[in-house]
């Protein structure tokens, strides 16, 4: 919820590169400096003013060192789910005179082995949230971030659609978790999201402590608290678990 009291509304997208829904950093031609995985992290990227390694400074996010020849940097990522990638977000929270001056994005199709520009080479600013429109409108597996020439960017954000086999799921004559995020579920709004945010709800594993799942602020006056799911399929509902773990 806002600070006015109204009601938080949500995209109805997804990151499917998240690594909390089965998204990999698969391969990057350098992470001199910090790792690859770190893009994928669902929190946000901290900074931490004295932490050093044998390399230089500490840093959450993805690294690389200083290009002395031509080219630029890549790292490729195997969505948690293929979906229809909708918008982009290059964080580069904490770099600052080391992030990338642009980037770009391809995408790898589903039903193809030729990688395809989902995003032209674009400026980013540093220590910023750099929000990308995706206007191409096929199901990718993977993608691969571009940086130019080099640096360091904290978090990868690849929000979508997702796009399961629902024909294959039906077919194996087991119930489905309609809710699920990996099946196109996703939080359309809420009353409040204080404490956390209920995208959490839907993830595939069990929550590994208090704040990863949904809380809200304790609550003074009249009412209760809600939120609005939005299926990834239609079906007949058989059961419901609400989960209060931590």
């Amino acid at each position: 919820m806002s600070e006015s009291g109204t009601p938080a509304a949500f995209s109805g997208l997804i990151d499917l590169a998240s690594e909390s829904i089965g998204g990999l950093a698969i391969e990057a031609n350098d992470e001199f400096f910090a790792e690859k995985e770190n893009l994928l992290k669902p929190s946000d990227a901290v900074f931490i003013a004295d932490r050093y390694t044998d390399r230089g400074k500490w840093m959450d996010g993805w690294e690389t060192r200083r290009r002395r020849t031509p080219g630029h940097d890549w790292c490729v990522v195997e969505l948690g789910i293929p979906g229809a990638v909708r918008r982009a977000i290059v964080d580069t929270r904490h770099f600052s005179g080391n992030h990338p001056e642009a980037c770009s994005i391809d995408g790898l199709p589903l039903d193809s082995d030729d990688w395809a520009e989902i995003l032209p080479r674009a400026g980013l600013n540093g220590d910023s949230v750099n929000e990308f429109e995706i206007a191409e409108s096929a199901v990718f597996r993977r993608v691969r971030l571009n940086i130019y020439p080099d640096g360091g960017v904290a978090r990868l954000r690849v929000l979508g659609e997702p796009r399961p086999d629902w024909e294959a799921m039906a077919a194996g004559g087991v119930p489905v978790d309609l809710a699920a995020a990996v099946h196109g579920g996703a939080p359309l709004a809420c009353s409040d999201r204080y404490f956390s945010d209920p995208s959490n709800l839907l993830m595939p594993n069990a929550s590994t402590h208090m704040g990863d799942g949904w809380e809200t602020r304790r609550r003074r006056g009249p009412g209760h608290d809600w939120v609005v799911l939005r299926l990834g399929h239609s079906g007949r509902l058989e059961s419901a678990l609400v989960d209060t773990a931590h």
